[in-house]
């Protein structure tokens, strides 16, 4: 027999698991719905602080009630829930067979729940409660959502009008401090079966960890080990409500060890590949956040003050990761070719270490065009932007009001709007909303034939917003290319579609 603990999320109690229980004891399981002190529908006593501590007690209490005659403790983690299964099976290795991840995030020892948070919202309020001294055990807790905020939640979409009105109505305020308290560092839950369960209408799939572990994503390496196996389920971030039937099957296969195994890649990750052209090395001077690159003075388009093109990374970038992107040999060969053509070319390393990050990447942003204007070799009032991937949102702002010295926007494989299960973002960040106020603006976008599906809707959704506008628009395809393509497709088409896009860009610098 196999006894499952279904540990619930932020605001949720062991109700959140009704539907999943009563399929798994229909099968013959013990099922054990987990409500974590302070969690309950009936307030805890007066005085309590309960934390990440304590509700690792409580998984471990309950793993202690388990007959040893049932085998098979599979721990059930969703959402912040992932934190106490992991410090429970730290805690007792030797009976926990399985851990099973939900649609969780991957927290990694000595980290809190907030770092795996995705509302920033939420992320903010629970450090604050938590770290002012003034506010009692009562007070330092997180408000659940409002039914309307539980509708826009991301990963909400499939929810019926039913399900939301129960997550509505049942939701309790969440503890503070366990969402700041950092998992312990012991190391104890590794080598223990793991089952990660990717919600594809969440955005999680096996092709997009594939393609991060490819990358070198540091948070993801734990997902290479030998005992991770992933699986995906067509739902969104509530698959216990939207398909409880599909959960409780999947449980059970994952019991058996079911399920997709990604092995770590051998050699530098691909997004470290070399440049797809082959041009010569070139000194770069750092200044703060940008390094540049300037044209030689004999270049026929050079002179004494060039136009200037500035290159924004996409991300979020681990804050940890080496190299950092300018260091990446795409964004160090974009600074080359376009400096050997006769451009200064400027590459930002920006603070977009998270989905909350944008603020303060859209500020390193503003900073480095007045560092690349003010510079002496630089006419500054012919600068173009140039973004990639998930740091195309930044260009909002740009297209909202451009000012006078913006000659030109360009974006290659962009996201052009945040994607429907990321957490609710500034409106300032969304290109598509932005594009009407943009007027005669050159935009040299580049579009690759292999994008991810949830990418290239937001493209698709930017090309409608384009239509009946004054955008000056140029769309480049790279065909058979994927995202990230001038590190991984080295083709003919794909050096094309780079060197045409540099040619746009300069060419509107020199109208």
């Amino acid at each position: 027999m196999t006894a499952f603990l279904l540990v619930p999320g932020t605001f949720t109690g062991g109700w959140i698991w009704d539907r999943v229980a009563e399929l798994l004891e229909r099968a013959g399981e013990t099922v054990h719905p987990v409500t974590l002190t302070g969690l309950g529908e009936v307030a805890d006593p007066a005085g309590t602080t309960p934390d990440l501590t304590t509700h690792i007690e409580d998984l471990v209490r309950i793993i202690d009630g388990v007959d040893t005659a049932e085998t098979e403790v599979v721990l059930v983690g969703h959402d912040y829930g992932i934190l106490p299964v992991l410090g429970a099976a730290a805690v007792r290795p030797d009976r926990v067979t399985r851990i099973v991840n939900l649609d969780a995030g991957l927290p990694q020892d000595g980290e809190p729940a907030l770092a795996i948070e995705p509302d920033p919202a939420v992320r903010e309020l629970a450090a604050s409660l938590s770290a002012d001294p003034s506010n009692g055990p009562g007070a330092r807790v997180v408000r659940p959502p409002s039914a309307e905020e539980w509708r826009r939640r991301a990963g909400s979409a499939d929810l019926s009008a039913e399900d939301l009105e129960l997550l509505a109505r049942r939701a309790v305020p969440h503890p503070a401090d366990s969402l700041v308290q950092p998992l312990p560092r012991t190391g104890a839950a590794r080598g223990i079966p793991y089952t990660g369960v990717l919600a594809s209408g969440n955005g999680s799939t096996l092709d997009l960890v594939e393609s991060l572990v490819s990358m070198g994503e540091p948070r993801v390496r734990t997902l290479t080990r030998p005992e991770v196996t992933l699986v995906e389920i067509p739902t969104g971030h509530w698959p216990m409500l939207s398909a409880p039937a599909e959960v409780a099957d999947l449980l059970r296969r994952a019991v058996a060890g079911e399920g997709h195994r990604i092995g770590a890649r051998a050699g530098s990750p691909l997004h470290l590949g070399p440049f797809l052209l082959d041009v010569p090395e070139r000194e770069r001077e750092r200044d703060g956040r940008v390094d540049l690159y300037y044209p030689d003075a004999e270049t026929p388009r050079a002179c004494v003050e060039s136009p200037a093109v500035l290159f924004v990374h996409g991300g979020p970038v681990d804050r940890d990761a080496r190299p950092t992107p300018r260091d990446w040999p795409s964004f160090a060969g974009y600074g080359r070719f376009v400096a050997s053509q006769g451009a200064v070319a400027a590459v930002l390393d920006h603070r977009l270490y998270g989905l909350g990050d944008y603020p303060a990447a859209a500020e390193d942003l503003a900073e480095a065009v007045e560092r690349v204007r003010a510079d002496p070799r630089v006419d500054g009032e012919r600068i173009a932007l140039w973004f990639f991937s998930a740091g195309s949102l930044l260009s909002a702002d740009w297209l909202a009001a451009p000012p006078s010295f913006l000659r030109c926007v360009a974006a290659t494989y962009p996201m052009l709007a945040p994607l429907p299960n990321w957490p609710r973002i500034d409106g300032r960040f969304r290109p598509v909303d932005a594009v009407g106020a943009a007027g005669p603006l050159p935009f040299v976008l580049s579009r690759v034939e292999k994008e991810r599906t949830e990418i290239d809707a937001t493209v698709e959704e930017f090309l409608l917003a384009a239509k009946g506008t004054d955008l000056r628009l140029e769309v480049i395809p790279v065909p058979g290319a994927r995202h990230g393509f001038e590190a991984v497709d080295h083709t003919e088409p794909a050096r094309r579609a780079v060197r045409q896009a540099v040619r746009a860009v300069l060419g509107h610098l020199e109208a």
